[in-house]
C-alpha cells in the first residue's frame, strides 16, 4: 500500500531572491526581476505590490523603477549567497559538537523512548491531531518568548533556552551577510518546539534527530538500528524493507518524516509565511541529520530534493555551531527581528 502525502506543494514565482505566492502574471514578474537589485527588499515589495495589486498607488512604484535604474544603471547588485561558507564559525572546534557517544544518559535515554515510540501509526494519528485545530494563537515574537522556558532534552552541547538558541543563529546568518528570509529562518526553525506546550506526549515527539517512518531504519540514524529493536514497525513485512511504504524517486515530499517540532512548524509556515522553498526546507529537514549529513535515504529523492538538500547542509552550521555561553540581548535585538518577521509575516498573528 502506499500513504499519500499530507503535504501540498505550493505554487510559487520567483523573482530576485523572493518566492511570492500569487496567481499574477508570470512575464511582468521576469521583467521585474532582471531590474529589481535583489538587496533592495523593501523597494522590491513596494514594486511587486504593484503588479500584484494594480489598484495601488502606480506612481510610487513607476518612480521607485526610476529611482533603481538612476542608482544602479539597471545592474543588479551582489545578492546575498545562502551557500557562500559560513565564516563565524571559523575559530571554533567544530569536532566537540554532537558528540552522542560521551552523552549523558538523558539524551540516551531520549531517543531509547522515540526510537520506540515513532510509528507509522503513530505519524498518521499526530498529522490527524494537527489538521483538526488550531493550538494557540499569537504572534511569532509571543511565541519566541515562551519557548524561552523550554531546554531541549536531546540536545548534547546546550543548556541554553530556545530562545537563546535562536538568537544564535539569527545573529550568526546576520553577521555572515545572509539574506533576511534567511535570517528569520534562523529566528524560528525550532519554534515548532511549541508543540510540547499543547497536548504533546513528552519530548519524544517534538526534538531531536528525525527520520522516515514506513521504510527500514537506518543504520545511519543516531545509535543506529539496533535503538528501533523495541519499535513495533521493526520487524512488519513491509516497513523493514528499504522502500518499505514508498517508491524510488518518489521525492520527500511524499515521505512521512517522525514527527516532531520540524515537521510541525513546515506546515505552519508554508501555510502563512512568503518564505521561500529553500527556507521551508530548512525548517522542515535541519534535523534530517542521516540525510543532509550521513547521505542515507537518498534513494527517495527527486529533483528537488537535490537543490533542498544544498540549502538544508548551507544552513546546518548556524544551527549547530552558533551555541556559546554568551547569551544575546533579546530586548535590544527584538526591534530589528520584529521588522524581519512582518516582513515575511503577513498576518502578524499566527495560527500554531
Amino acid at each position: 500500500m502506499k500513504i499519500s502525502s499530507y503535504l501540498i506543494l505550493d505554487g510559487r514565482i520567483t523573482c530576485g531572491s523572493d518566492n511570492i505566492l500569487s496567481p499574477c502574471n508570470p512575464s511582468a514578474l521576469v521583467a521585474l526581476g532582471k531590474l529589481i537589485p535583489t538587496g533592495n527588499v523593501e523597494t522590491w515589495h513596494n514594486m511587486a505590490t504593484a503588479i500584484l495589486y494594480p489598484g495601488v498607488n502606480q506612481f510610487e512604484a513607476t518612480s521607485d523603477t526610476i529611482d533603481l535604474v538612476n542608482t544602479f544603471g539597471g545592474e543588479k547588485p551582489d545578492a546575498p549567497d545562502i551557500y557562500q561558507q559560513s565564516e563565524f564559525d571559523k575559530e571554533k572546534d567544530t569536532t566537540t559538537f554532537r558528540q552522542f557517544e560521551d552523552a549523558c544518559d538523558r539524551v540516551k535515554s531520549f531517543y531509547a523512548q522515540q526510537h520506540t515510540l515513532q510509528t507509522v501509526a503513530y505519524n498518521m494519528k499526530a498529522r490527524d491531531d494537527f489538521y483538526s485545530k488550531t493550538r494557540a494563537e499569537m504572534t511569532v515574537w509571543e511565541a519566541l518568548e515562551k519557548l524561552d522556558t523550554f531546554v531541549d532534552e536531546c540536545d548534547p552541547d546546550t543548556q541554553e533556552s530556545q530562545l537563546t538558541h535562536l538568537l544564535q543563529t539569527a545573529e550568526a546568518l546576520r553577521q555572515d551577510g545572509k539574506p533576511r528570509w534567511m535570517q528569520l529562518v534562523g529566528l524560528i526553525h525550532d519554534l515548532g518546539k511549541l508543540l510540547f506546550f499543547y497536548g504533546a506526549n513528552g519530548q519524544w515527539d517534538v526534538v531531536g534527530d528525525t527520520f522516515p517512518v514506513g521504510c527500514a531504519f537506518d543504520e545511519k540514524i543516531i545509535f543506529g538500528t539496533k535503538s528501533f529493536k523495541n519499535n513495533e514497525d521493526y520487524n512488519n513485512e513491509v516497513y523493514k524493507t528499504k522502500l518499505g511504504i514508498y517508491s524510488e524517486g518518489c521525492g520527500l515530499d511524499n515521505v512521512m518524516l517522525s514527527w516532531g517540532h520540524d515537521e510541525y512548524l513546515y506546515h505552519i509556515v508554508k501555510d502563512q509565511s512568503t518564505i521561500p522553498a529553500e527556507g521551508l526546507a530548512m525548517i522542515r529537514y535541519h534535523s534530517f541529520y542521516p540525510w543532509h549529513r550521513e547521505g542515507a535515504y537518498n534513494e527517495f529523492m527527486n529533483e528537488k530534493d537535490v537543490a533542498m538538500l544544498k540549502a538544508v547542509r548551507a544552513f546546518n552550521p548556524y544551527d549547530l555551531y552558533s551555541k556559546s555561553e554568551a547569551p544575546p540581548d533579546a530586548q535590544s535585538l527584538k526591534p530589528y527581528y520584529s521588522k524581519l518577521i512582518d516582513e515575511y509575516f503577513p498576518n502578524p498573528v499566527v495560527r500554531w
